[in-house]
């Protein structure tokens, strides 16, 4: 049964890691790299991370540059930069883009908190989920008596109120970082 409740935990440490990610791409006051996680450019026919073609780095607090590794790509990753709509202008230099992140207004980030409680509340479903499934096994597990499935059932909710406990932790750091000027 401790086996049972091991499965349980990793898989909603997969689904924590998952959160954190999501959050990641949210942008804040700051520049940060993880914001181009996402883009995919159209890379000779072929859909390819952003990451993978160019390098990002951070070279002021609220300012991105992205240098490609070939030259010929510029025109490619300005279009999915434009395309996905992220809320700033890509500026064209001569063999990088450079992203300049304008200040958030108050109502911004409101928006961006919003979203941020939206990635919480899916988060938390998915957790629940695996709850329920992981209960259903050692329910359905007909060699195991009443007693010890009740236990199972109490441990996998003890696990899942501390990833609960975590998500939130996690998502009040966030909105912190978001809606600090």
């Amino acid at each position: 049964m401790d086996e049972l409740k091991n499965e349980a935990k990793i898989a909603m440490s997969k689904t924590i890691e998952s959160f954190r990610g999501s959050l990641a791409t949210l942008r804040t006051g700051r520049a940060n790299p993880s914001i181009l996680n996402n883009i995919l450019v159209n890379y000779y026919d072929t859909l390819t991370p952003l990451n993978q073609i160019a390098a990002i780095s951070v070279p002021e607090p609220r300012q991105l540059l992205v240098k490609p590794f070939d030259k010929n790509d510029m025109r490619a990753i300005l279009t999915a930069i434009n395309a996905a709509n992220l809320g700033f202008n890509p500026i064209n230099e001569d063999n990088a883009i450079r992203l300049n992140f304008p200040p958030l207004t108050e109502e911004r980030r409101r928006e961006i908190v919003k979203q941020a409680r939206k990635h919480t509340e899916e988060a938390k479903v998915a957790i629940r989920n695996i709850r329920r499934d992981f209960i259903d096994l050692a329910r359905a597990d007909e060699d195991i008596s009443e007693d010890l499935v009740k236990r199972v059932e109490k441990e996998i909710q003890e696990v899942t109120d501390e990833m609960n406990k975590n998500i939130d932790d996690i998502m009040a750091q966030k909105e912190t970082e978001i809606m600090t000027v």
